[in-house]
């Protein structure tokens, strides 16, 4: 099975808006390969005028909200690096019988969410999109925001675009199954790892991927 991969458009972003960012991405990416019988929620940003919609699956929520909260606390371990967060698609499929785990994943679709995490400085702005700083240093981070808040909306564009170019790809799913099962892999202690482990899963799994900027 091929594995169909997205690398999304690189986001510039502050400590305080990761949260909310990858929030709207995770959810928006998984909301769109749902299969089932869901129950949809529309979330409002705080701190940009944006809404997405989640699966509204409270296990979803618990999966994508540990993940951040990990990945923030890796970013506060490695200030002002560009970060990758990888999503992955798979299914379970039986190799052939014997003694021990006969279970393998076959991943069939990976979305690579690329952060560039900036220096915090200290704003009475962070937390609401309403309210507006003044001042010359101020204007540039209102006009950074509007920037970020475009490029958040281009990036929910191509995932759409994305999940409706690419279908033939996207396996069977049994009856009773809301989404399809997936993974959400961190950098860990360098990014040479990561890339290994990321590879290490494609040669396991025998997906080979072909590449969608």
């Amino acid at each position: 099975m091929n594995c169909e991969v997205c690398h999304l458009k690189e986001l510039e972003v502050e400590s305080f808006e990761i949260r909310e960012v990858l929030r709207c991405i995770l959810h928006t990416i998984i909301f769109h390969r749902a299969l089932g019988l869901i129950r949809p929620k529309d979330i409002d940003l705080e701190l940009f005028d944006i809404t997405y919609v989640q699966c509204g699956e409270i296990e979803v929520e618990k999966k994508i909200d540990e993940t951040i909260e990990h990945f923030i606390s890796w970013i506060e371990k490695h200030p002002n690096k560009k970060s990758q967060i990888s999503l992955s698609f798979y299914e379970v499929k039986s190799k052939q019988p014997s003694w021990f785990n006969n279970k393998q994943r076959s991943y069939w679709e990976q979305w690579y969410v690329n952060l560039n995490v900036l220096h915090q400085t200290k704003s009475p702005s962070h937390h609401s999109k309403l309210v507006m700083d003044t001042g010359e240093a101020s204007e540039e981070r209102n006009s950074r925001r509007t920037m970020l808040e475009q490029s958040l909306q281009e990036v929910l564009f191509q995932i759409i675009k994305f999940v409706n170019e690419k279908k033939d790809h996207v396996p069977p799913i049994n009856d009773g199954v809301i989404y399809c099962p997936f993974e959400i892999t961190m950098p860990s202690s360098s990014d040479s790892t990561f890339g290994r482990d990321i590879w290490k899963r494609m040669l396991h799994s025998g997906g080979h991927p072909s590449m969608l900027s």
